[in-house]
Formats: C-alpha cells, sequence, structure tokens
C-alpha cells in the first residue's frame, strides 16, 4: 500500500507524528491575521499594511510551484526571513509574526517538495459535505450505515474532483459494463500527467 509522507493541515500538534513531514496551510495561518482587531488607527495601517506584504509573498510561492528553480527557493527563504523579521508596535502583531517565524520549516516545505498545496481548503470542503449531511440526519444509526456513509461520499467526492460523471459511472458499476475506469486508475494517471512525488523520489534515490 501506498504511505502517505507528508500531511498537510493546520497546526494542531496532534498531527505531528502521523508522518514524516509536516506542512502547514497557508490560508490557516493568514487567518490570524485576520482576527486580529487593534483599536487604534496607527496599528490597523501597521497590520494592513503587512497584510499586504504577507499575501504578496504567497502569491511568489504560488508562482514558485509552477516553475521551481533552487535559486528562486533560496531567494524565497531568504524573503520568508525578512518578511517576519518585521518588528511590529502593535503587540498582538508581533507576536503573531513570530508564530508563524517558528512555523518556517513547515511553511516552507513548499520549497522542497512544489507538488504541496499551499493550502488544504479543498480537504475541508469535502469534510464539511460529510458533517452537513450528519446534521441533517442526525447520523447513521448503525455501523454499516456509517460504512455506507463513508464509501459513497468518497466515492462522489473523488468522482468530481477527477471530472467523472457519477451516475455515469455507478450506473456504469450497477449494470457491469465495466466502460468507465476505476477512480483509482483515474487517479494514477492524473498523478503521472502531474508528475507528483516526483520531488520525494529525487530525494529518496540522491
Amino acid at each position: 500500500m501506498p504511505v502517505a509522507r507528508t500531511l498537510l493541515g493546520d497546526d494542531a500538534r496532534q498531527f505531528d507524528a502521523v508522518t514524516d513531514e509536516r506542512a502547514l496551510c497557508w490560508v490557516h495561518d493568514g487567518r490570524h491575521y485576520a482576527k486580529l482587531t487593534p483599536m487604534f488607527e496607527p496599528f490597523q495601517k501597521e497590520l494592513e499594511r503587512f497584510q499586504d506584504r504577507y499575501w504578496a509573498y504567497y502569491n511568489e510561492l504560488r508562482a514558485y510551484r509552477l516553475s521551481p528553480t533552487a535559486k528562486e527557493a533560496a531567494r524565497l527563504d531568504k524573503a520568508f526571513d525578512e518578511l517576519f523579521s518585521t518588528v511590529a508596535e502593535y503587540e498582538d502583531l508581533a507576536a503573531r509574526i513570530r508564530k508563524t517565524r517558528e512555523n518556517k520549516a513547515e511553511l516552507l516545505l513548499v520549497l522542497r517538495h512544489p507538488e504541496l498545496p499551499l493550502h488544504n481548503n479543498d480537504s475541508e470542503l469535502t469534510v464539511r459535505q460529510r458533517k452537513r449531511k450528519q446534521d441533517v440526519s442526525f447520523g447513521p444509526r448503525t455501523a454499516a450505515g456509517a460504512r455506507a456513509w463513508d464509501t459513497m461520499q468518497s466515492v462522489v467526492a473523488t468522482a468530481k474532483k477527477l471530472g467523472v460523471n457519477i451516475y455515469e459511472y455507478l450506473a456504469d458499476r450497477v449494470t457491469g459494463r465495466r466502460a468507465v475506469p476505476r477512480l483509482a486508475d483515474v487517479i494514477r494517471q492524473r498523478a503521472a500527467e502531474l508528475n507528483l512525488g516526483a520531488s520525494w523520489s529525487t530525494a529518496t534515490t540522491s
């Protein structure tokens, strides 16, 4: 069975030992800055200026993922240190900057593995659908029902992400035609096209 080498999520520490490597979501980190509520105008402007720089740097990481080079990785590593060494007068902002700086290794894992997304919003939205169904129907009544929920919602969500029509897929399986490819095969094909895992393979062989 393939083993996940890296987990991408928020900074909840209970996930630290799940995989060999841990990447942190930039959107989760950015939300901490959005939650700051300075009362005085100078602090408000200071926060706004820093957030502009924050998301400008994030966009540079997005561009790096499309065309990664060792030179650009080194520049972005240095730029991170410069950005998160900013001295802020607003104490809550200064504290938040320090916390982000402490998470540098996890936030910049993308420089070594450009295949990694910078956020896990897509995964969270998928999980939210499961939660909404539970809220509406008050949860499954049996263990078999829970397995059925998990199986079908996983199949539907996977098909949607792969661009496979779920109705055609289910009809194909029920009738036994087997004309629609297995989702696992589509995943492998898509991963090969995107060259996912290339940086891990290179690191292993080098």
